[in-house]
């Protein structure tokens, strides 16, 4: 059994927290949000992702896991203390490093005995050293520590299984007894374990996530043009996907990425290359056509309804940006609906996990607590997520609900000539 402190209990930290305690050992997770801490005693949580309330609570009735706001008290006896807090893009695109400063400066204040501060949170090139210097300079005395880079690679909706399961760990220091020391932290979960050093294992966070989103906006890009010369955009990611180089994932064209990390990283990626010199072509289209792909969206049904949005009523079935989340972090339904509303619609929206989330986000939009009320004369439909749910909706009763049988498909989940089979004016992303 491990001691170990996590800090910041947000998407990263405290799935983290949860599964390093789900595997035997002894964690305090700590945050400064005192209601957070709050209602995690009470077994509230702060984020909606599958089997972590369960997965949490389990860990608490064993005594396994802790919460607390003292940083004292989440370092006392603790071996590593992870820094999983947020790291939002500035207003020139840079990474906001203000709470692993806020971290690392209180890490340094608090600890009594050596420790192996362990970066989660995504940061730019050269953090490591950077909070090596900041602990340095807040110890009230010297006491040893070292600092290792150990980047997160959980999606949202699939976190814990992500955790349980890595395609690998990557793990980054200049002082090798600490590496291999969080390596053997990861050793049961039995993954490939990668060691270079600190800036290597900072770089390949970032660079794996901006080539993920750069195969996303590839596929956008293909789908204008597979819709122009006939092809079916799903077709063709199918075949692509059988080659071992390319790989299947990542591979679907729609309404492109949001949340917390992709959009950040590739702009925070980006902000490097500029301030190292360089011109970050592919960065910047990366991000250009996963943006346009909103926009498109709404032009799109602009030509449905007719070619005029003002006084049409438009459901959007999906809120968060991806299925079994309640994030709205750069949602492309909040550009969606507000570039709707703009045009003079009226929009309407229903998602079965993000609305009480969205709601204060997008006041003007009509939320409803199920989609079939929504859909009731409305003039048309767009799918903005693609929760599982909505795959399964009777399309018959959702026709005889519309004023008119209009369907914008942002994520392929509909079969086209099953839709306009049915009566529907449907159409999906890059299916001809």
């Amino acid at each position: 059994m491990k001691q170990i402190c996590v800090v910041g209990v947000g998407y990263v930290g405290l799935v983290t927290a949860a599964c390093f305690a789900d595997l035997g050992n002894r964690v305090t997770a700590l945050d400064v949000n005192e209601q957070r801490v709050e209602n995690l005693k009470k077994g509230i949580m702060p984020i909606y992702e599958p089997g972590l309330d369960e997965l949490v609570k389990r860990n608490v009735n064993s005594g396994r896991i802790t919460f607390t706001t003292s940083y004292k008290e989440a370092l006392k006896d603790a071996e590593y203390a992870f820094i999983a807090v947020g790291t939002p893009s500035d207003a020139k695109g840079a990474a906001d490093l203000q709470y692993v400063a806020a971290a690392a400066k209180s890490i340094a204040e608090n600890m009594n005995a050596p420790l192996i501060i362990i970066n989660k949170s995504t940061v730019p090139i050269g953090t490591g050293d950077w909070v090596a210097d900041i602990v340095k300079g807040a110890q009230p005395k010297p006491i040893g520590f070292s600092v290792v880079s150990c980047p997160e690679f959980l999606r949202e909706g699939s976190a814990i299984g992500d955790f349980t399961n890595p395609h690998r760990t990557v793990i980054g220091s200049l002082d090798k007894d600490a590496a291999n020391k969080v390596a053997h932290l990861h050793l049961p979960l039995r993954a490939p374990i990668v060691i270079t050093d600190l800036r290597t294992a900072e770089m390949i966070k970032y660079a794996s996530n901006a080539f993920l989103a750069t195969k996303i906006s590839f596929m956008n890009e293909l789908a204008d043009l597979c819709e122009l010369v006939g092809a079916d955009v799903k077709e063709v990611a199918a075949g692509m996907g059988y080659d071992a180089r390319i790989g299947r994932h990542f591979l679907d064209a729609g309404l492109g990425w949001g949340g917390s990390c992709f959009p950040k990283d590739v702009e925070a990626l980006a902000f490097m290359a500029k301030e190292n010199g360089l011109n970050p072509r592919i960065l910047n289209d990366v991000m250009e056509v996963n943006y346009d792909r909103r926009k498109v969206a709404v032009e799109h049904v602009e030509k449905m309804v007719g070619g005029d949005l003002k006084g049409k009523t438009i459901g959007l079935l999906g809120l968060a940006f991806k299925p079994n989340t309640d994030d709205m972090r750069d949602a492309p339904a909040i550009d969606i609906a507000e570039a709707l509303i703009k045009a003079g619609a009226k929009v309407r929206a229903y998602d079965p996990v993000s609305m009480e989330v969205a709601r204060p986000i997008l006041p003007a939009v009509e939320m409803f607590d199920e989609p079939y009320k929504m859909a009731k004369d409305c003039d048309a439909l767009m799918v903005v997520t693609e929760w599982n749910e909505f795959k399964q909706l009777d399309l018959e009763k959702v026709k005889e609900l519309l004023k008119s049988p209009v369907i914008y498909d942002g994520r392929n989940i509909y079969d086209p000539r099953l839709m306009r089979e049915m009566g529907f004016n449907y159409r999906a992303i890059g299916r001809s």
